[in-house]
């Protein structure tokens, strides 16, 4: 443990700080974690869960999330919460990415250490790239890593038919940013930071964005901003500034798609199996982990339904072309509007 860590445990412990004691401890577990001292990260945080219990507060387990909502009820329909276990170690991400995540995490780890110096940790990031590339597991990641409940604004909530009401609840989401320290996601970003010069732009969206612009620059608490988007080619130019980093998230490499489905299937491939993960993944270039996750599971089922033990390239590799056929039908080019059939 740090010295300024222990310091700063020993401070708010004195001071009677319940809450930045909180979080010091939060960040020893996530450094013992990392460190590779589980046993010690659990306990410290199941230490922390029975201290808080009497008030409800439930910290780095995924312990039943207590209802978030504003006095007349409206932030409960803007909000869905829960508690992510998805780890770092748990992902695959092309090197840039992978080090820049990295030194996110690393940042928040020490946020006391930078507070003592007037510096922030970076908590302000738009994730790009195309569908199931990795752009919500990360906002879950961050989330499990730190220990705290991801949020994701719910679309259907948020946005209103009724002039000035959406920007009401940005506002609303803002303010309990500052109350309910979390991740908060804002997935599809692009439904609220469309380019005010679109020629289908009408006075309400420039106000929403507008709105956002503000809030997003003005926001000093302690809470994790995460906006992901599949066209960032849609968002204004205004937006790319408010962020602390622009996290790009392509579509994986073959070498990424070999790693990811190592991972997934360890546990039911042993050392006697032929399976060569680089031919497997080659078959599936241009799917995402998306497209991979379920062709890992349509595998598994297959194995299941055969009474196997063991997961085959052969049942791998059917599963993946099954995908691909999905992904040929879904993605393909429209037909011409003058062809018929």
């Amino acid at each position: 443990m740090k010295t300024t860590m222990l310091l700063a445990l020993v401070r708010a412990q004195v001071d009677g700080d319940s809450e930045s004691f909180k979080k010091v401890a939060l960040q020893i577990a996530a450094q013992e974690a990392s460190a590779g001292h589980s046993k010690v990260a659990t306990e410290i945080r199941s230490l922390i869960d029975k201290v808080h219990a009497q008030q409800g507060q439930h910290v780095g387990t995924p312990k039943p999330v207590i209802p978030i909502t504003r006095p007349n009820g409206e932030l409960g329909t803007l909000l869905q919460a829960s508690y992510p276990e998805v780890k770092f170690r748990d992902m695959v991400f092309e090197q840039q990415t992978h080090l820049l995540l990295k030194r996110i995490l690393k940042e928040q780890q020490n946020r006391q250490l930078f507070s003592s110096y007037g510096l922030q940790p970076r908590r302000k990031f738009l994730l790009v790239g195309p569908p199931g590339c990795g752009k919500t597991s990360t906002a879950k990641m961050l989330a499990g890593e730190l220990g705290r409940p991801l949020f994701v604004v719910r679309l259907e909530g948020l946005l209103s038919r009724y002039l000035g009401e959406t920007s009401a609840h940005l506002s609303a989401i803002f303010d309990a940013m500052k109350k309910t320290i979390g991740v908060y996601l804002f997935d599809e970003f692009d439904s609220i930071g469309t380019f005010r010069g679109d020629t289908r732009d009408i006075g309400e969206v420039r106000r929403v964005l507008s709105t956002f612009l503000q809030l997003i620059e003005n926001d000093d608490s302690d809470s994790i901003i995460v906006a992901a988007t599949n066209y960032e080619q849609m968002l204004d130019n205004a937006l790319f500034r408010r962020f602390d980093d622009v996290v790009e998230f392509p579509r994986p490499a073959v070498g990424l798609l070999a790693e990811f489905l190592k991972r997934r299937l360890h546990f039911v491939v042993n050392s006697d199996t032929d399976i060569s993960w680089e031919r497997v993944a080659k078959e599936a270039e241009g799917l995402s982990f998306a497209d991979m996750e379920r062709a890992s599971a349509d595998a598994l089922k297959a194995m299941l339904m055969n009474g196997q033990t063991l997961v085959t390239e052969d049942l791998l590799t059917q599963a993946i072309h099954e995908r691909l056929s999905v992904h040929r039908r879904v993605f393909s080019p429209k037909k011409e509007s003058g062809d018929k059939g």
